[in-house]
Parts: C-alpha cells; structure tokens; sequence
C-alpha cells in the first residue's frame, strides 16, 4: 500500500512498532492515543500492509463511512477498493478490500453468522471508551471466538481516553501501547452563565441553557480564528441553536445521525467561509472536521434509560462526562493549536462522572439478551464483559424474549428467536416483522418496521400510518434511509420464505397491526377526551390538535415518560379495533373474577381483561366467599375499624384491653388499628365469613368478637375485671365507672364528699388511678394521683372555696375522719 504523505506525519506512527510487537506476541492489545494522532486511519492500513485483512468496528454509521473515506482518500483511492465499509443496509467493498469499516450491529451480525469470522485476521474495535452496549458485547463474543475457535485471530481495543487497565484485564493481560503524539495545545476558557440554569430534566434542556451556548458560540467567533465546532445534547438542541445563531457571519451546519448524507459530508470537507458546526456526540470521535479551531462544548449528553415495569425507554440529558469533555476539546487541537469554551463553572468540573454511564447498566436490554441466547450463553454469565448486565434488567428482557417465542422456558434460544437475531432490529419488531407478513405482505410489514426501527421525525407527526405515507412520499434524508431498511427487511424476509404480499388489510390498518405487535403491551384504550390506559396500565396522553383524538383503540408505538410525570406522552401510534388489540396482545388475555373494596362497599364483578384494560365487565351474583373475605379485611384497613359496630361497652373493653397490653404486656393483645387489622381473621371470624357487604360489616359486634382476642389457654383471661375493671367501689358504695384513656393512668371520676376517710389512693394492675374530685355539681375541683396529701394539703382550699356555694353539702375540717357520703346534710 502506498499512502500519502500525509500520513507518514501521523503521530501514532510512533507506537506502530509496539502494538505490532504486542500483536505478535500476545495476540490482543490496548491502543490508547489522544485524538487527531491516527489511530483510526494509520493503525488498520499499516496492519493491512503487512498482510492482514482488517476489520474495524466503529460505534456510529457516520464514523465508519467517515474512517473509511479517509483511509481510501490516504490510499489515494476511492471506497470500495483497498478499503471497504459496510453499515446497515449499505455495503460498499470488492475482493480487493484488505481493511473493511463496519458498524458494531454489523460486526455482532456477522459473528451470528459466522462465528470463525473467516478470512479476518485483525478485529480494531474502535472507541471503546463510548462503552457501546454493541461493542461490549462484541468485544464479549471475540474473546469466545479467539478462547474456543481461532486463538490466531488478533484484537485491539482502541480509544482516545478509556479504561486501560479495565480493558487490558479483559483481554486477558493485553499490553497498553501509547502514542503520545503532538497534539496542539488547547486553552481552556470556562464560561458558565451569569445567572442560574434550570438543570436539565428528561429531554427537556432550559431554553436559558442554550440561549447561553449560542452567545458563548457569537463570543468565540470574535474571539477566536477558525471554524468553531459547538456540541449538544440532541438534534432539537440543534435546530434550536441554529435559530439563534441564524444572524452570524458564518455558515451554520448540523451534524447528528439524522442529517442527510450531503450534509455531513459538507461537515467532514473544508468550508469555503468560516463555519460554526452544531453537532452532537457523534463528533466526539472518529471524525476530524476540518478548519476546526474552536469548540464550544455545552456539558450536555443524552444516554438511554428504561422503565421495564412499563416497557417504556427514552433518552434524558445528563452531564457529559470528563472523558467525554476531553474528547471534545481535542477536536479544538487536531490541526493547530486551540481553545475550547466550556459552558460551565469549573469548580463543577471534578463533579462530573469520571466516564459516561456504561449502556449495559443503563439501556433495554431485550437486543443482548437475544444476542447472548443466539450464542449460546443465555445468562450472559460466561461472557467477559468490563460490567456484567443488571439482573433486574436482564429479568425484564427474558420477559420480553418469552413473550415473542424467540427463547423457551430454560433461556435457550428457539429457531424463531435464532432467525429474529439474524434479522438485525430489536427483538420486538423481529416478531412484528415476522407474524404480521402473512396478513399484511412482507413489504408493508419491512415498510412499517423500518419507520420504527428509527423513530420518524418530530414533523411527520404522531399518526403512524401518516407519517408512512410521508416517508413514502419524503425528499428527505429520513425517507431515504426508511427506503433502504425497508428493502433490507423485505430481503431478509423473502431470504426466509416470508410471501412478498398477503392480507386485505387497509395500510392504516396494517400499520396498527405490525405496532401493536411489536409494542402488545402498549396497545391502549380511550379513558377520556386525548387520554389512554395502555395494556401495561400506564397512562398516556394525546398531544393537542392530534388526528388521532377520539379513537376508541390506538396501538402506541413511540411513547415516553418524563421522570415523575403520571402519563406517557404519546409520539407515534395508530388507531386499531378491538380485534386487534386481542389478536396482537393475545397473551395479556384474562377473565375471572375481581372482588374489591372500591368508593367504601364491597364490589364483586366478572372481569376480562386486556392486561390493565377492562373489555367486559358484569355484576357476580354469588362472588367467592374466600374473595369476598379479602375485599372486606381491605376495605377494614382502607377506611378503618370504624366499619364494625362499636357499642359503648366494646369501645370500653378495647381501651381496657390496650391498657392491660401497655402495661403488662403478653399476654394482653394488642389492640391498635393494625394489630387488630393484621389478625382480623383470628378475631372477626365466623362473622366476616358471612359477611357479603359494607352493611354487613356495621352489624358485627365488635365487643363480642374481641372475647376471642383475651388470653383464654393461660387461664388470665379470667382476671380482666380483676386486673381492669369496668367500675371501682368507693367509701360511699358507689361504685363507679373507671376511665381508660390513652394516657398512663386510668380516670376515676368522682364527687369529693363520696371519698372521705379514704387515704391511700385506689390502683388497677398496680397502676394509682387518676382521680377527678368533683364538686356537688359535678365539675372538677381538684386532680389527684395521692388522695392522703390531697387530703393534709389541697382540701383546705376547696373547702374554703365551695362550702359557702354547696351549703346543704358536708364540708368537714377533717375530711379523713369524716363520713363519706351521696347525699347532702340532713334538714334541720
């Protein structure tokens, strides 16, 4: 191979002879170079001259046509010669090509194939710091292959800023080879607002935030020489921006995985006046844009998050990482010295994650589990992965790979899920693609899976069938990659004895059809005007003017849940009938009987059910007296034992009881709402067994049904009223009512005169009695826990106070010698 000049000039050229040295004698390496050194371009063409046939694995399409242009362009050759690429639905290469660019979902679909990888010599897994869950996995399936297959196939893990030591761990003690390289120097200009930013929240990014990152963008333009490179989190970020930005004196242009093809091309080939390029992660590696003298980085990201109750998963905005705050200031270095202005304080700098969040810890994990189950690890337990998957998440995924047919009862893929592995499109829509082309034809089915196998943009809508229509019809750089996968899908499909086309379906009705079995759970019903409950029993809303408002049925196929909102916002979803929600979502099919507390009153009703949607409900006559039981006890606990009928004398024992548990403890019971709540069919039965209805429950005697709570087998049970007594006898023969409260001691209330001559206190369970004196009338005069320093100290004030108001009352001077009495003085 002869290369150009240029490349001879590459910095990493330095490190060629150790990673080569590394190759031979170990097998695997780990290359680490700073950006702009080579590594992506020089590394794989001085492999190649040395005979190898190499291939690299890129994370992002964009980057592997990108890396493979400019290695042919080094060659002095065109793509398709001595350098190749193949992304999803486009191939270009010949029986020529010694250095081959591939997609990581490309080099995954190709081990499924072919596990030997035959006539590979050299796999460069590029940018592993990304921690891609396609590359992770990859990276996994490589060391199977070299362990079980091919112990001469060689494997480097390259990136700018990784986990070295992680990664050379993994590949089984690899050496690290650096090329230190001659970067240009970048300046470090931190530019934080000057007023507090809302932080970002799911997808939402304050306009604030980014009213700031275009005037940093205007600063660095007067500031600074050269095309300025400026990231953020997403393509509406993007558009945003760019609208702000629509009066400088340069050309704005967007860089993002949906920009069409002649764009990023315009990115990736010198401007002829000053540019200031929008772009998103994918400009973090692999590209070098040139003229690129400035970055204005926002600290923004997006990464994936999925709610698996729910089978909803979105994309929220995070701070970028450190890792990935390096790589993009290193796009400012790449050409000649520069700056970078991050759009914040650099005291938050050492605050940001150290890398970005691992996609195996935080993504839907459906697509690996398959992929692992396809290669005969269904666990994933035996792979050599840098994080192991969360068991919670991977629980969720056999879920979803049971439910579609593609692994059996033991985990083991089946031959449908080995075909849908193959097929190259999440597990969901492989069996969409595969069950709806008997109905619908197998190009309206490719046709409707490829519109959801990358969601649509935002301006095609929220109705399904019409945003097909558009994409059909659409000039745009969307429709022309929608055209591609459809024809890759209806390829598999025919490749696989699929007919070409079937059904009499309408295309709405199609497309309805091929959602709701991707997404079964997510076909939902209307519970109100723009408002829906999805099979999974989430919530979700229309947005407003939507067409597809007052449908009784919609198959949701794009929805999201912003964090701590109650609805799912819908994105993209088709209207469809009750037949089809059945057909599609068959498994989530139930009837039986529901009984519930609900609105205060029992309610006992024939159920069937859709998931959480209600098809048909009817009264139940004679419900299940064990489901009649449990309803009841709930509704006890939802609105308390005020339910039962409490007589004076059952709320009475209660109290006593509570006293006796406070104060003795076992083996009185206790007697609080949920003590009495948790044992209620130890102590409410037979009679909650007969019980059918709220009204039964107000004529059970509660008093009676607390006897069986008094603790018989040990004979105490016997001493209640000794213990606890209803009423105590005083001096005079009354024998009065004794007050058990929620206080320590219990209340004795009792006129003053019917306690003379008494001095020690009376006391139930060795507890002194709280006595109220009360005057003739019946008003409290004096509380006391000791009557005999009562006696000697108080009374002499009450005395004097009430003898002259109660003169037909005794008021003796010695009330410890006196009689005591009911009634008044004898007449005289």
């Amino acid at each position: 191979m002869r290369l150009r000049a240029e490349a001879l000039d590459l910095p990493v050229r330095s490190a060629l002879p150790a990673l080569e040295r590394a190759l031979d004698g170990h097998g695997t390496a780990v290359l680490c170079a700073p950006p702009g050194t080579g590594k992506t371009t020089l590394v794989p063409l001085a492999l190649a001259e040395r005979g190898a046939r190499v291939l690299v694995a890129e994370p992002r399409r964009i980057a592997a046509r990108a890396a493979a242009r400019r290695m042919a362009w080094l060659l002095g050759e065109e793509t398709g010669g001595s350098v190749g690429f193949t992304v999803r639905g486009e191939r270009v290469v010949s029986a020529s090509t010694a250095v081959e660019v591939v997609t990581t979902g490309v080099l995954l679909q190709r081990l499924q194939r072919d596990q030997e990888l035959a006539g590979v010599d050299v796999v460069v897994l590029d940018e592993c710091h990304e921690r891609h869950l396609d590359a992770d996995t990859a990276a996994a399936f490589l060391l199977d292959v070299r362990d079980a297959l091919r112990p001469e196939l060689r494997l480097v893990a390259a990136s700018a800023t990784t986990d070295a030591e992680g990664w050379a761990r993994l590949l089984g003690g690899a050496p690290v080879v650096e090329a230190t390289g001659t970067a240009h120097p970048v300046e470090v200009v931190w530019a934080p607002p000057a007023a507090a930013v809302r932080p970002p929240h799911g997808m939402r990014v304050d306009p604030a935030q980014l009213a700031h990152v275009a005037s940093v963008v205007r600063r660095a333009l007067a500031e600074r020489e050269g095309d300025v490179l400026c990231f953020l989190p997403g393509a509406g970020e993007i558009a945003r921006v760019a609208g702000l930005l629509s009066s400088v004196d340069a050309e704005v242009l967007a860089v993002h995985g949906r920009a069409p093809a002649a764009v990023q091309d315009a990115v990736l080939s010198p401007g002829r006046r000053r540019r200031v390029v929008l772009a998103t992660s994918v400009a973090e590696s692999s590209l070098t844009v040139p003229g690129v003298r400035v970055v204005v980085d926002s600290g923004l990201a997006r990464e994936p998050r999925v709610d698996h109750a729910r089978g909803l998963g979105s994309l929220t905005t995070v701070r970028a990482s450190r890792a990935a705050a390096r790589q993009r200031a290193g796009r400012a270095g790449r050409e000649a010295p520069g700056a970078v202005y991050r759009c914040w304080a650099e005291a938050e700098d050492g605050m940001r994650p150290r890398f970005p969040a691992p996609e195996i810890q935080v993504a839907d994990l459906s697509a690996f589990a398959l992929q692992a189950a396809a290669w005969g690890d269904p666990d994933a337990s035996g792979l050599a992965l840098l994080d192991p998957p969360p068991a919670g998440a991977m629980g969720a995924a056999r879920e979803v790979l049971t439910a579609v047919g593609a692994v059996d009862a033991a985990g083991r893929v089946t031959e449908r899920g080995a075909r849908m592995s193959r097929l190259g499109v999440h597990p969901r829509l492989a069996r969409a693609l595969l069950d709806a082309a008997p109905r619908v034809g197998a190009r309206r089915a490719a046709e409707v899976v490829a519109l959801l196998s990358e969601e649509p943009p935002r301006e095609y809508g929220d109705d399904l069938p019409a945003a097909w229509r558009a994409a059909r019809r659409g000039g745009d750089a969307y429709g022309a990659r929608w055209r591609q996968e459809a024809r890759r899908l209806a390829g598999r499909l025919g490749a696989g004895g699929a007919p070409e086309s079937a059904g009499t379906l309408s295309e709405d009705a199609a497309a309805g059809l091929v959602a709701a079995l991707a997404f079964p759970e997510r076909v939902a019903r209307a519970r109100g005007e723009g408002s829906y409950l999805m099979a999974s029993g989430t919530r979700a809303e229309l947005g407003d003017g939507s067409r597809l408002r007052g449908s009784e049925w919609l198959a949701v196929a794009v929805a999201d849940r912003p964090a701590h909102a109650a609805s799912a916002r819908v994105r993209l979803a088709a209207v469809i009938d009750e037949e089809t929600a059945r057909a599609a979502a068959g498994g989530l099919l139930s009837a039986g009987e529901e009984v519930r507390w609900e609105d205060g009153d029992l309610v006992a009703r024939a159920v069937e059910r859709l998931g959480a949607v209600e098809l048909a409900v009817r009264p139940l006559a004679d419900p299940d007296p064990v489901l009649v039981r449990e309803a009841l006890v709930e509704g006890l606990r939802r609105d308390g034992l005020g339910l039962l009928r409490w007589s004076r004398e059952a709320a009475e024992l209660r109290r006593r009881l509570a006293f006796l548990h406070r104060v003795l403890g076992g083996p009185w019971p206790d007697v609080s709402d949920a003590a009495l709540l948790e044992r209620a069919g130890e102590w409410l039965e037979p009679e909650l067994s007969r019980a059918r209805r709220r009204a039964d429950l107000g004529r059970l005697d509660a008093g009676g049904a607390l006897q069986r709570l008094l603790p018989w087998a040990t004979g105490d049970a016997a001493r209640l009223d000794e213990l606890a007594p209803e009423r105590i006898e005083v001096p005079s023969g009354s024998r009065i009512r004794v007050e058990y409260g929620d206080g320590e001691q219990p209340v004795l209330a009792v006129k003053l005169q019917e306690m003379f001559g008494l001095a020690r206190t009376p006391s139930v369970a060795g507890v002194p009695v709280l006595v109220h004196l009360l005057s003739p009338a019946g008003r409290p005069v004096a509380v006391t826990a000791d009557l005999a320093s009562f006696w000697r100290d108080g009374y002499r004030s009450v005395r004097a106070e009430l003898r002259g108001r109660y003169p037909k009352h005794p008021w003796p001077e010695d009330p410890a010698a006196a009689e005591p009495t009911r009634r008044t003085n004898a007449r005289r």
